[in-house]
């Protein structure tokens, strides 16, 4: 597929994704309409007007990188060229992760890494519904699989400085959206950790170890089942190799990870 192929394929809305149940009805539809007409739709990046809410202006959709085939299979990481089989990057074959299979809707840079960051750190929460459907456009395949979604906690201590876990809301639309459950208690962040900003891949990796924990409560909700661990950027893959680690030693059948971003070269950290 072509890059421009790619792009355009992810601006699209949620429908496919989304049950016949959700789907809104007749009055939702009024409200929505009456909502536009009293407070015209804007880009989710640059505020400028659009035709439609929750989306992106033109400009702002050219600049942002998609994840698109050819992949690492376990990595999610682009590879240079397809060979019509499922396919292993170096780096996955160096060190396979411990979760199954991992998958990002774009890399960590550009507009995205805007974006990202409005979610993260400025409470741009608008953009929770667009990042729902690409979410469930790059993660189809695993979504498919899952029986349980389970976003990456916070330490309590963030939790209450940020006021919300930016992957619970991320798994809370992927639920929505694809009719999954999700379980935000099922794992938690029981040690505060140092910000993992600027920190070598070995460091990272040190600082989360031992960091999750499952409750004991818990566990009977994990045992058996195929897990889809959710996050809002890959950097290293260090967080969600601790956060698979205690998932499998607490039952868990598999783990997949699905974030919005992923940074194009996980041996190295630019962020």
């Amino acid at each position: 597929m072509a890059e421009d192929d790619i792009g355009e394929s992810w601006n699209a809305t949620d429908t496919a994704y989304t049950s016949a149940a959700n789907r809104p009805g007749p009055v939702t539809r009024l409200r929505h309409w009456l909502t536009d007409l009293l407070m015209p739709p804007v880009c989710l990046g640059c505020q400028e007007a659009i035709a439609s809410r929750d989306s992106l202006c033109p400009q702002c959709w050219s600049g942002i990188d998609f994840v698109g085939a050819p992949l690492c299979d376990r990595l999610g990481i682009r590879l240079p060229y397809a060979t019509g089989d499922v396919m292993i990057s170096a780096a996955a074959a160096a060190r396979p992760p411990p979760y199954a299979r991992a998958r990002a809707v774009a890399h960590y840079d550009g507009a995205m890494r805007d974006l990202v960051h409005g979610f993260k750190f400025r409470d741009r929460h608008e953009i929770r519904r667009l990042f729902g459907t690409w979410l469930c456009r790059a993660g189809s395949q695993l979504i498919a699989d899952a029986d349980i979604i389970i976003p990456v906690p916070l330490n309590r201590f963030r939790l209450l400085q940020r006021r919300y876990n930016q992957s619970a809301i991320l798994a809370r639309e992927v639920s929505r959206i694809s009719g999954v459950p999700v379980l935000t208690g099922a794992l938690r962040r029981g040690r505060r950790t140092k910000a993992q900003v600027g920190l070598t891949r070995e460091q990272r990796r040190d600082n989360v170890r031992g960091a999750f924990d499952v409750p004991p409560r818990q566990r009977p909700r994990i045992e058996g089942r195929r897990v889809l661990l959710v996050d809002d950027v890959i950097t290293t893959g260090a967080t969600a190799e601790a956060c698979t680690t205690t998932l499998l030693k607490a039952g868990a059948a598999n783990v997949d990870v699905l974030a919005v971003a992923i940074v194009s070269d996980p041996l190295s950290v630019t962020t």
